[in-house]
This record gives structure tokens, C-alpha cells and sequence, in this order.
């Protein structure tokens, strides 16, 4: 066909083209194309994308990874290392010459094989993982722990202890109710959560297959320092350490099992951790579901069905970051330091900011506080979040304000928040 530019009564005309499309700006061109076997010239409008329209429409132009980063002191999902999300964001498209994305990875493959057991083998590093443990990348969040680890660790009829230092554990307690018999040996309800007991004081059950404690309360800013020894010398210690993972060194051997779900120190939302003793796997009750179940898990290297792939890779990517920052002794010290401001500034308030929580146990990770006069927490919480320090809203249950900052959290987001406060206390106290 030959084309010309020229318009007859004869033309064709395509009118109900779309006036936008979602993403190239669309631009009217006209041709007029002369068929073989006709002498008269067919004219044709179409809708067509301009040279010059390389930007895609609905989404905001590339900009300077510095640009418009907020301080994020969310509770989780919570903020990641810049460098790491720099460095994902660079393997996004295509990763290390693999011709795809880790999105795109088959799990059984060489590439994502690789990548999940040098996140194992770094994490080991980190924590000092003994051999005679087995480290599962799971799904469900530590949530769904709350079940597995007592279906796994005892059946219906035995009795296991729980210590309560806040929402977390409490919420486990009563999810092992349905599969065995545990026992709430302590609580802190009665006084809000804001201490850990005196361990000699605690009355264990000198059959209890397991003792429960959640390492770091996130919602009431709990931390436990040491850890209770179960009574019963064949029981284990088993710990929720889905806040506080990471954060500072841990002797593993010392627990039966160690689960996290990965959303405040370690990576995206979507990862679970369990960190388990060998010998604890392969009793689970005849209920358990086959997700649940730790021996079907281990047997398959976390690849029993298809894992969250590329959450894994993230947390791979965080584990290779807090080993370039000289390990978990260094990432202890960054962050006694981020608390130690903050805290300082709330005790050095007079009163006007107050943090209910016995000094000795207060979290390295989650600092909630209060103002001496509540009506200007809404005003609080506004105006930081015009200075680009943002989620500082307590959990809904205790209200108030709190502060999570993670590994991730750099001093300079502390030392602003520090500085804004009392900027806030000096024109409203």
C-alpha cells in the first residue's frame, strides 16, 4: 500500500478511540493509506503515543533517593537501611546478570537457592548459631507461632508456663489454651505492663515442657535484659523476639526456640523467623497442620511450598548490612546510644513528657511516652509529622506516643525528634 496525506468523503474514520490512556499521554495522528486493489484512499485517525511522550503519566518522575525520606518511627512494618533499599532497588529489574527479578525466581532454582543459604549462613553469623539448631524462613508472622510452637513442643494434656509482660504474650497464652494446658505463671495486666518480674519469684510448674516469654513488647516498651531458666531441667525456653531481633547479641543455646516475624528489624513484612534445637523437631501433634508442622519445614529447607522470596532476599540484604557494621555487638552500641538521647529527654522534661516504664526494662526498640497534659498529643503527633517524623502514634490500646527505633533508625532521626520535643515543650509548657 502506498500512503498519502489527504482527505476524501470516502475516508474511514476510527471515533471512539479513548480521549487518556493510564499511563502514555495519547496524541490524534491521521494517515491516509491507498489500497491495491482501490483507487480511492482510505484515510485513517488513530491515537497514537508522541515521540516526546517518555514520561509515564501516573507516576511521579524519578527522584533523589534523599528526597522527601521521612524519619519513620513505625512499629513495624517499620524503616529499612537506605543502603539496602538502594541496593534492591538496583537488582529490582534484573539481579546479578540472572536475566529476572528475584520476583520472578523460581524457589527451587540455582539463583534463589543461593540466595536463601547465604541468608541462613549470615544470619548464623550474626547470632552465633549453634549446629544443633535449624533456621526455618516461614510465613504467617509470629502470630502464627502462637500455634505452632505448642503443637510442636508438647501435646494436648501437658502443662507449659507463661510469663505476660504485655499484649504479645498475652496473646500467645491464650492461643496455646486451644492445644495444651498452659499455665499463666505471672502477669503484668494488673499494673498496665510496665515491668518484668523478679525471675526467683516466679512459680514454675515442675513439669512444663516449655517456659514462653516475649522478649520485647512492642506495644508497652518492655524489654527483658536476662532470661528466666525453666525449672524443669528437660523444659526449654521459648521467646517471641519479633522486636528486638537482631538487635543486639543473644546466646541462642539458651533457648529451645527463637521466632521473629521480620517486619521491624530485619526486612519487610511477610518473613518469619524460627530459630529451633534440632532435637525439639519431629513431635509434633497428629493435628498439626502440615505448614505448622517444624519436621516438614527443616526436611525441606523452608522450601516446602513456595516461601516469600523476595522478602527472604531482603532480609538477606539486612543480615549483610549489619555484618559490614561489625556485628551485633556494634549495632547494640548505635542503638544503647539512639535510646539513651531519648529517654534522657524525657526524663529531663520535669514532667512533661513521661514514660510509664520501670527504667530497668525499658526497650532499646519501642519507647512509648505520654504528655503531662494529654490534650496536646494530637497537636504532638501533627506537628512532627510536618517536620517529617512520622507514625509516632501510640498503639491504639494505651494511647499516646511512641517512638520505635530499630536498627534502621538513624541517630539523626533521635537527635530530631529530641530536639523537636523540646521545641514543643518550650512553646507549650
Amino acid at each position: 500500500m502506498a500512503a498519502t496525506a489527504s482527505k476524501t468523503p470516502s475516508s474511514l474514520m476510527l471515533r471512539n478511540a479513548p480521549k487518556k490512556q493510564s499511563f502514555l499521554k495519547p496524541e490524534p495522528i491521521s494517515v491516509t493509506l491507498t489500497a491495491i486493489r482501490s483507487a480511492k484512499p482510505i484515510s485513517i485517525s488513530c491515537w497514537a503515543t508522541a515521540a516526546s511522550a517518555t514520561q509515564i503519566q501516573d507516576r511521579p518522575p524519578f527522584q533523589n533517593e534523599q528526597q522527601d525520606r521521612v524519619f519513620n518511627f513505625a512499629a513495624g512494618p517499620a524503616t529499612l537501611p537506605e543502603n539496602v533499599l538502594l541496593n534492591a532497588q538496583s537488582e529490582l529489574y534484573i539481579w546479578r546478570g540472572s536475566g529476572m527479578s528475584v520476583m520472578e525466581m523460581s524457589h527451587r532454582g540455582k539463583d534463589f537457592l543461593s540466595i536463601i543459604q547465604k541468608a541462613e549462613a549470615d544470619l548464623r553469623a550474626l547470632l552465633k548459631i549453634p549446629e544443633n539448631y535449624a533456621v526455618l524462613f516461614l510465613q504467617g508472622g509470629a502470630t502464627s507461632q502462637f500455634a505452632a510452637v505448642p503443637l510442636n513442643l508438647c501435646q494436648v494434656n501437658d502443662t507449659v508456663d507463661y510469663v505476660v509482660t504485655g499484649s504479645w504474650g498475652d496473646k500467645a497464652f491464650k492461643e496455646a489454651q486451644k492445644y495444651c494446658k498452659p499455665k499463666l505463671i505471672w502477669s503484668g495486666k494488673s499494673e498496665k505492663y510496665v515491668k518484668i518480674p523478679a525471675f526467683e519469684g516466679l512459680v514454675q510448674s515442675p513439669d512444663a515442657k516449655y517456659l514462653h516469654i516475649c522478649a520485647n513488647e512492642t506495644i508497652h516498651g518492655v524489654e527483658f535484659k536476662n532470661y528466666p531458666v525453666p525449672k524443669n531441667p528437660n523444659a526449654v525456653l521459648v521467646a517471641d523476639m519479633s522486636s528486638n531481633f537482631c538487635s543486639k547479641p543473644v546466646d541462642v543455646s539458651k533457648f529451645g526456640v527463637i521466632y521473629a516475624g521480620a517486619q521491624k528489624n530485619v526486612g519487610p513484612s511477610g518473613v518469619t523467623i524460627v530459630i529451633i534445637r534440632k532435637d525439639l523437631i519431629g513431635n509434633a501433634q497428629d493435628i498439626t497442620p502440615v505448614m505448622f508442622d517444624y519436621k516438614i519445614l527443616a526436611e525441606n529447607n523452608s522450601l516446602y511450598n513456595t516461601p516469600p522470596c523476595y522478602g527472604i532476599y531482603m532480609c538477606g540484604l539486612v543480615f549483610e548490612d549489619l555484618l559490614e557494621q561489625g556485628g551485633l555487638e556494634e549495632v547494640e552500641k548505635k542503638n544503647k546510644k539512639k535510646a539513651e538521647l531519648l529517654y534522657n529527654a524525657i526524663e529531663e522534661s520535669k514532667g512533661f513528657y513521661r514514660c510509664p516504664v520501670e527504667k530497668s526494662v525499658r526497650s532499646l526498640m519501642n519507647v512509648p511516652f505520654t504528655l503531662e497534659k494529654s490534650e496536646l498529643e494530637a497537636e504532638f503527633i501533627k506537628e512532627a509529622a510536618k517536620e517529617k517524623m512520622v507514625q509516632l502514634k501510640g498503639h491504639r490500646s494505651v494511647g499516646g506516643m511512641r517512638a520505635s527505633i530499630y536498627n534502621a533508625m538513624p541517630l539523626a532521626g533521635v537527635e530530631k525528634l529530641v530536639s523537636f520535643m523540646k521545641d514543643f515543650q518550650a512553646r507549650h509548657a
